[in-house]
C-alpha cells in the first residue's frame, strides 16, 4: 500500500568533511575583549543589562535560547565566556546549534556552501558529523543521557578527535556542568539524513532535555529568559515549558524576557490581529509578551548578533 512506503537510505553516499570548504573557520572567530564592534543601543538594553545581574546576584537562573547563527556569526567564544563567568545558566538551542558546535569542536570549521552542495545532493552527508553525532547519541541513550550531555561527553571522552573543544559549547557545558539542552524537530538536521541515524533515539535524547528546560524554568522567578534568534523552536519549547511549570504550581510570573533577531517589530507591545503578519512571528507573542503579562518585563531587541551579543558582553563583564 502506498501509505506504507518509506524510502531505503542504506545506499547514501557520505564523503570526509576534511575535503570541504567552510564558510566559518575557528581563526576567523570572534575573540572577546579584543573584538572592536559598534555598540548597540535600544531603549530598555541598560535595565535588561541590570535585571541579569540582579538575577545572578540574586542566584536566579539565565536562561539562553539560540539558533545557529550566534556560531555562524563566529560569537561561541562569547558565550563561552559568559559560561564560564556564571551568567548563563542553561543553553538550550536547536539541533542546526549543535551540528555547527560539533564541528568547529573536530574540524576547526563548519558551515558549508549549501548552494552549491544541494546540487549533486552532497549536502550534508559527512561521514564525520553524521556517524559521530549518531553514535555519540546512540551511546548516550543507552545511559539515560539526553543530546547535549551525550555529545558533550562524546566530545570529552576522545579529546583526540576534538583539537578544538576549547571553543565548543558542548563540550564547555559538560565540563562546567551547565545544562545544555537539544530540542530537535526531526527532519531538520543533516544528521536525519544518514543511514545511522536512529529516530527514536534522537526523540528519546532530546525528550529528556526537554525535562531538562522545564526544571530550569521551573526556577525562573527572578531569573531571565533570552532568545537569540531562533525563531520557531526556541519560542515554542518555552512556552510550553512555562505552562507546565505554571500547572505545577511553580511561581514563574516575576520574569524578564528579551529576544534578539533582524526582524523589526515598531511597537511590539501594541495589541495586533490576526491580519498583521506580525502576529505570527512567534517571539513577540512566547517571549516578549504572553510569559510576561502577570508581572514580568518583556524585550525584542532589533539588531545584528555581531553588534548586540558584544555589546551586552561588555556591559554584564564590567560590572559583575
Amino acid at each position: 500500500m502506498r501509505r506504507q512506503q518509506i524510502l531505503d537510505l542504506s545506499g547514501i553516499r557520505t564523503f570526509s568533511a576534511r575535503e570541504r570548504k567552510n564558510l566559518v573557520t575557528i581563526d576567523q572567530l570572534l575573540q572577546p575583549d579584543h573584538a572592536q564592534h559598534p555598540v548597540y543601543q535600544a531603549p530598555g538594553f541598560d535595565e535588561l543589562v541590570t535585571r541579569i545581574l540582579d538575577a545572578r546576584k540574586n542566584h536566579r537562573p539565565v536562561i539562553w535560547s539560540m539558533g545557529a547563527h550566534v556560531i555562524k556569526n563566529r560569537l561561541s567564544r562569547y558565550v563561552i565566556e559568559l559560561m564560564k563567568k556564571g551568567v548563563i545558566t542553561h543553553i538550550a538551542a536547536n539541533g542546526a546549534t549543535s551540528i555547527h558546535d560539533f564541528e568547529l569542536a573536530y574540524l576547526g570549521g563548519t558551515s558549508e556552501d549549501v548552494p552549491t552542495a544541494i546540487e549533486d545532493g552532497s549536502f550534508g552527508m559527512w561521514e564525520e558529523t553524521g556517524a559521530w553525532m549518531n553514535e555519540a547519541l546512540r551511546l548516550g541513550a543507552e545511559k539515560g543521557l539526553g543530546y547535549g550531555e551525550a555529545l558533550g561527553e562524546y566530545i570529552d571522552r576522545h579529546p583526540d578527535r576534538f583539537p578544538y573543544r576549547e571553543n565548543c559549547l558542548l563540550w564547555q557545558g559538560y565540563r562546567l556542568d551547565i545544562p545544555m539542552s537539544y530540542h530537535i524537530a526531526l527532519g531538520t538536521d543533516i544528521i536525519h539524513q544518514h543511514p545511522s541515524c536512529d529516530m527514536a533515539i534522537i526523540g528519546k535524547c532530546s525528550g529528556i532535555d526537554f525535562k531538562k528546560m522545564c526544571h530550569s524554568v521551573s526556577e525562573l522567578e527572578g531569573g531571565v529568559f533570552l532568545n537569540f534568534g531562533s525563531a520557531v523552536i526556541g519560542p515554542e519549547v518555552f512556552l510550553k515549558a512555562l505552562s507546565i511549570v505554571r500547572n505545577l504550581g511553580y511561581p514563574t510570573f516575576h520574569i524578564t524576557t528579551a529576544n534578539f533577531d533582524l526582524v523589526p517589530l515598531g511597537d511590539y507591545r501594541k495589541k495586533i490581529g490576526y491580519d498583521d503578519p506580525a502576529y505570527y512571528y512567534r517571539p513577540r507573542k512566547n517571549i516578549v509578551n504572553r510569559p510576561t503579562q502577570n508581572g514580568g518585563m518583556g524585550w525584542h531587541f532589533t539588531g545584528d548578533h555581531q553588534i548586540t551579543i558584544p555589546t551586552l558582553y561588555d556591559k554584564l563583564v564590567e560590572n559583575l
